[in-house]
């Protein structure tokens, strides 16, 4: 890793720490005035928020980041954002529309209950907010702009909790107040962002380079329909076989576990730029130079997740009244899958423009995650969801990554690999099995610092953890800092 590179990981790193940190802190609080059926509601709504909307983007988010690397020059760049960004947001607009016309018959499908319409409406609506935002996230990302990048996030965050909390807490508007909260900072920093880049990247647009990404994208639009229904079908088969209460539960276990993916995220955005440009670059030939260089990146990406697996019990207990700790177990469980995403985070397929393969995966992959499901929520509700749900994206995900290598193979690093992912799942695994078995609390504890220790060594051992690194880490902790004064560059 370069010092540029490690100074864009600690840059992209402040805005999910405190993303994170932020919600995770304010917990305490919503959790003590919002039920677990309050919960229930809000993880519901926001499956059809996320499913909707993922076919309003058509698969944009794929095409615009692989074909900015295609056009070269402003004009070319500010025609496909712009012609970009007008196709989304009229596609979110249509379909806003049909929400708002059908909530009623929507809420009474998929919460149980037509009482929470307003609810679903205003999920939907938030979640497209987030979705054109992230066109311009990715104009900064792919340019290596850290810095930007880091600089709206964190203020998107701030601004969505300090609402959030004015609206339950001070309010008590009830649940609704967390979407109206993500609502007005979504659209504070979607106005600012618009506004800056119509000024310094002037307004253009270019429908060839749109037809160019549609082209490209069309095809993952049933990949996104299915991969959207996956990823959301276990919280809608809780509510349908279990209770509204036991997907709050589940809710919070995600929402504690998704840190991991929301870290690897942070970290796909210094790696992804370099691996395109040398996909591009080097062509088939660069498959051994990529290997050797996302090894370091995939050790610190799950090095979060056993950070999360390894003390859910304790951030549960110390964040959660007693009706929320039922989440501890699927903390643990979904750490693990999200850790597993790392290899499906590779963009082999679409550099490969196999965009219509993705699809096929997708639905292999949804095909599973319904016939693991539904056994694994009759039998053991919410965390049975959990663990349906790491049974079918490890199986999965091991059929993505064949197909994957057969395309554009990656000479992974597979021992090292091996050894990152057997002492993660290993201690994970065990650590459920000491909970169940009853074990003392201070013997658990002993475990899992146990269990840190060893992977810290292994970060030696794979060179990863070394002198060089921290002193280079410590050397660039400052200008991070100095990174987020106020710029009116972009």
């Amino acid at each position: 890793m370069t010092g540029k590179q490690i100074k864009n990981s600690l840059i992209y790193l402040v805005p999910v720490i405190l993303g994170n940190a932020i919600p995770i802190i304010t917990l305490p609080i919503f959790t003590r005035i919002l039920t677990t059926e309050d919960y229930g509601v809000l993880g519901l709504s926001y499956v059809y928020a996320v499913f909707v909307n993922g076919i309003a983007n058509f698969g944009l988010t794929v095409g615009y980041e692989r074909n900015f690397f295609e056009y070269k020059g402003a004009v070319n760049v500010a025609g496909l954002l712009y012609s970009t960004l007008l196709f989304v947001a009229a596609a979110f607009l249509l379909c806003g529309l049909l929400t708002y016309l059908f909530k009623d018959s929507l809420a009474q499908w998929i919460i149980g209950s037509s009482a929470h319409a307003d609810i679903l409406f205003w999920a939907y609506c938030a979640t497209g907010i987030v979705g054109l935002k992230a066109y311009y996230l990715t104009y900064y990302k792919n340019t290596e702009d850290a810095k930007a990048f880091a600089w709206y996030t964190i203020d998107e965050s701030l601004l969505a909790v300090l609402f959030s909390l004015f609206l339950v807490v001070y309010l008590r508007i009830g649940v609704i107040g967390l979407v109206w909260g993500q609502i007005w900072a979504s659209c504070i920093i979607l106005s600012i962002l618009s506004c800056r880049f119509i000024r310094t990247l002037p307004f253009s647009l270019d429908w060839k380079a749109l037809m160019d990404s549609l082209r490209l994208s069309l095809p993952l639009t049933p990949r996104i329909f299915f991969g959207v229904l996956g990823s959301q079908f276990d919280k809608y088969m809780i509510g349908l076989l279990n209770t509204v209460g036991g997907v709050g539960v589940y809710s919070i276990g995600q929402k504690v576990g998704y840190i991991v993916f929301t870290y690897m995220t942070a970290i796909q955005n210094v790696f992804s730029p370099q691996v395109y440009k040398r996909m591009f670059n080097m062509g088939d030939k660069g498959g051994e130079s990529i290997g050797r260089y996302l090894t370091p990146f995939l050790y610190i990406s799950i090095s979060v997740g056993i950070l999360i697996s390894l003390f859910a019990e304790e951030i549960i207990y110390v964040l959660t009244p007693p009706s929320y700790h039922g989440a501890t177990d699927i903390v643990i469980i979904l750490s693990m899958l999200y850790g597993s995403y790392f290899f499906g985070k590779q963009p082999q397929l679409i550099f490969a423009k196999k965009t219509h393969i993705t699809s096929m995966l997708t639905m292999v992959s949804i095909g599973l995650n319904v016939a693991i499901n539904i056994p694994f929520i009759l039998q053991w509700g919410a965390i049975g969801a959990a663990w349906g749900a790491l049974t079918a994206g490890l199986i999965s995900g091991a059929v993505t990554f064949r197909v994957q290598q057969h395309y554009y193979a990656i000479q992974w690093e597979y021992g090292k690999i091996i050894l990152v992912f057997a002492l993660f799942f290993g201690s994970s695994i065990s650590l459920v099995m000491l909970r169940h078995w009853g074990v003392a609390y201070e013997a658990r504890l002993i475990f899992k610092l146990a269990a840190l220790a060893a992977y810290l060594y292994l970060g030696a051992h794979l060179n990863v953890l070394t002198k060089r690194n921290y002193h280079l880490v410590k050397s660039l902790i400052l200008p991070v800092k100095d990174g987020f004064r106020y710029t009116k560059s972009l």
